[in-house]
C-alpha cells in the first residue's frame, strides 16, 4: 500500500472531533436494510439497489489516511476506478454497516475485529443505480491486506490531511442528460480521484466544516 507525504497549511481535525461530528448524521442503519426497500424508495426519492462502501482512516499518529482501492479492469461495473472497499446490500445483512464490513473482509482481506464504527455520512445515488452509503471506520497501522484480485488490482493510502484542504479539490461541470452539475476531482500523486468516491470524500469536508 503506497503513500507519500503531503505539504499543508491546514488543520486537521482530531478523531474525536471527526466522530463528534459524524455522530450528529442520522440513523441511516435503521433506514436502509435489504429487505426494506419501500421505505429505501423514499429515502432515495427515485429508488437505488442499497449499497454500502466503507472509508476506512488509518490512524497513524499525527499523520492518519484513508484506504482507496484500484479495482480491476474487467469489472461489470466500476471497472479500473478509484474506490472504496464495499457492494451491495445482501439480504443477510442487518444493514450499511455489517454491508461494508463484509465487503471490505471479501475485497481486500481486513477483518470487521480492526474496524472501529465511527459513523455514517449521507447516502449517494450513483450511476450505476446504487444507493451508497458512506461507512466511515478506523483501523490502527500494522494490519496485512489479502485482495481478491478478481476485483481489487491494488490499494493505496492518502493522506487525510491533503483530502480535506480544498486546495486539492478541483471542480469540475459535467452534463448528465439536460443537467449540468458541478464534480469534484482530487488528484494525488498519479491517482485522480474522481466520481461518488471524490462526492462522498467532499461530504466528509463539508460536514467537518460547518
Amino acid at each position: 500500500m503506497t503513500r507519500i507525504a503531503v505539504q499543508s497549511t491546514f488543520t486537521l481535525p482530531t478523531r474525536a472531533e471527526m466522530v463528534s461530528r459524524l455522530a450528529t448524521s442520522p440513523p441511516i442503519e435503521e433506514l436502509l436494510i435489504g429487505d426494506d426497500l419501500e421505505r429505501q424508495h423514499e429515502i432515495s426519492k427515485g429508488g437505488g439497489k442499497p449499497a454500502a462502501v466503507l472509508l476506512l482512516v488509518v490512524n497513524h499518529a499525527g499523520d492518519p489516511t484513508v484506504v482507496f482501492t484500484q479495482r480491476t479492469a474487467h469489472l461489470a461495473d466500476h471497472a479500473g476506478q478509484i474506490s472504496f472497499p464495499g457492494g451491495r446490500l445482501e439480504a443477510s445483512d442487518e444493514g450499511p454497516l455489517a454491508a461494508a464490513l463484509r465487503e471490505t473482509e471479501e475485497e481486500i482481506g481486513l477483518s470487521r475485529q480492526h474496524v472501529t464504527f465511527a459513523g455514517y455520512l449521507d447516502p449517494h445515488l450513483v450511476l450505476s443505480g446504487f444507493w451508497v452509503t458512506p461507512v466511515v471506520g478506523f483501523v490502527q497501522p500494522g494490519f496485512a491486506l489479502e485482495l481478491d484480485r478478481s476485483e481489487v488490482e491494488s490499494t493505496f493510502e492518502v493522506p487525510l490531511l491533503h483530502i480535506l484542504d480544498a486546495a486539492n479539490h478541483q471542480s469540475r461541470e459535467r452534463t448528465l442528460g439536460t443537467t449540468k452539475v458541478l464534480v469534484y476531482d482530487i488528484p494525488y500523486g498519479e491517482h485522480r480521484i474522481w466520481g461518488a468516491t471524490a462526492g462522498m470524500l467532499i461530504s466528509l469536508y463539508r460536514l467537518l466544516h460547518e
